[in-house]
């Protein structure tokens, strides 16, 4: 008889275990909502055998880096399904498709054309290739700090303004579901031969109805990088890329994706994908359509509550909850929902939380949250504070983002193998940074490696500091020291 296994030291098994005992609400990724699609539809028992399929390389299990079998016909599946002309599986996540995206259709010098507010990915491409970034300037609602995306007219002036410039790299939708007119740039940036690269990790779903907005492939992307773990129901880090057109050498592309993939492709990763992509084909435009009625009811009842702002993004897939007219900023608001009423969502700013809906979300999640913001409303008396004159309703102070794209000295790559040293961070002022600022959300990068720092980025992250935000890219968690180039 086996003895009992002991898990006391199981760290992360028993972390992650609870959450699955405690039955928490989802809204956040990955998209199959901690299996529950997989039961529902009747996926349980190939999904519970993952771990006895996890395998390498032997004879009928084909091989991803060269697919003649069973991992090429899947491939060929998916991109039928998906309307492209290839299609590859990603098993080191959307950041290896982004990367080889870049570093097989730029060469060492070369320029490229993207938005600031890209993945941090892409600028470690550009250290890995020797890239040079010229930035396209985005827009983000000062209201909320969602991040809205480029203008078209700002990225054909790029173009115009940059005819040295062969690749163009767009983020489309945007974390927050916001979308523009990709088809006018793409069509523009083509008659100018120049690749399009498209970042379409939030969008994996937008083919599953025409009330979504348009994807990036059907509006002529060449190169599209989607993580199907984020809004469909595969496992975290598989992801898809899609390729089409005459401008993308295909072999070269298959090159750098050797280069950047493991050697050894997990099969369980590869499964997860082909059955999400099975669920989209099978049922995904049926429970599409079941999810937007579900979030347009949920939607227009959470906003009657007083109070209570709700955005929707053009991907209303995506929802912003903002309590901020009652002076609750969104990092306690994420809390409050954890610990007092189970609910986790995918992200908290200053000004409020974000929800990402998929397939995998039931009616009964959204009525649960509905039931949550009602019960912090009448905690927080709200009927009374409102009723309240302005100057004694609590109110979240205002916040200036730092939109401007700091002054480049150095390339990424020249700021990466430079000589580097701490100094305070509020006497870094005017100094060339040697690593990234970049505030979660929105995460954009305030200043990057090679850049100026300024006053404006550095009292934006100790102010936000303050409130709950954390910034990615400093050794230095405290935020006290950062590294500078040395002149």
């Amino acid at each position: 008889m086996t003895k009992a296994v002991k898990y006391e030291k199981n760290y992360i098994n028993n972390k992650l275990q609870n959450i699955v005992n405690d039955d928490l609400v989802s809204f956040h990724m990955p998209g199959h909502k901690k299996g529950k699609i997989y039961d529902k539809l009747g996926y349980e028992n190939l999904v519970k055998n993952l771990y006895k399929m996890d395998i390498t390389e032997i004879i009928e299990t084909d091989n991803l880096h060269s697919p003649e079998g069973i991992i090429k016909d899947s491939q060929e599946r998916a991109k039928q399904i998906f309307k492209s002309e290839k299609t590859y599986y990603l098993v080191n996540g959307s950041t290896c498709g982004i990367q080889a995206a870049i570093l097989s259709t730029c060469v060492p010098g070369d320029k490229i054309l993207i938005n600031r507010d890209c993945h941090q990915s892409a600028i470690n491409a550009f250290i890995l290739g020797d890239v040079n970034p010229v930035y396209i300037k985005g827009s983000i609602c000062e209201d909320t700090y969602t991040i809205n995306g480029v203008n078209e007219k700002d990225v054909i002036d790029a173009i115009d303004n940059n005819s040295d410039v062969k690749v163009l790299m767009l983020t489309y939708p945007s974390y927050y579901g916001m979308v523009f007119d990709l088809e006018k740039i793409c069509t523009y940036a083509h008659k100018k031969d120049m690749v399009v690269i498209v970042d379409e990790a939030h969008g994996a779903h937008l083919g599953l109805s025409e009330a979504l907005p348009k994807s990036a492939l059907e509006q002529g992307a060449d190169i599209v990088i989607q993580s199907v773990h984020k809004t469909l129901p595969s496992f975290t880090q598989s992801s898809i890329m899609h390729v089409q057109g005459n401008l993308v050498d295909k072999k070269n592309l298959e090159r750098f994706l050797k280069i950047v993939q493991s050697s050894s492709p997990s099969y369980v990763m590869m499964s997860s994908l082909e059955i999400a992509i099975d669920i989209y084909d099978r049922f995904g435009q049926e429970l599409m359509k079941d999810l937007l009625t579900n979030i347009d009811n949920f939607e227009k009842e959470l906003s009657q509550i007083k109070g209570i702002k709700v955005l929707k993004g053009h991907d209303s897939t995506k929802l912003f909850v903002s309590l901020k007219d009652l002076g609750i900023n969104g990092y306690d608001l994420e809390e409050m929902l954890r610990y007092k009423h189970n609910i986790q969502v995918e992200l908290s700013n200053y000004y409020g939380v974000l929800l990402i809906c998929t397939i995998g979300n039931e009616k009964e999640d959204l009525d649960k949250f509905l039931d949550a913001i009602k019960s912090i409303s009448k905690d927080l008396d709200i009927d009374n504070n409102l009723d309240k004159s302005d100057d004694n309703v609590t109110k979240l102070m205002k916040l200036n983002y730092p939109n401007l794209i700091p002054e480049k000295i150095i390339s990424p790559r020249q700021a990466f193998y430079s000589n580097k040293k701490e100094v305070l961070l509020k006497e870094s002022i005017g100094q060339i940074s040697g690593e990234y600022i970049i505030p979660y959300p929105p995460g954009i990068s305030l200043t990057s490696p090679g850049e100026i720092i300024t006053q404006e980025v550095v009292d934006y992250i100790l102010e936000c500091k303050k409130y709950g935000m954390h910034v990615s890219g400093l050794k230095d968690s405290s935020l006290e020291i950062i590294e500078i180039i040395e002149r």
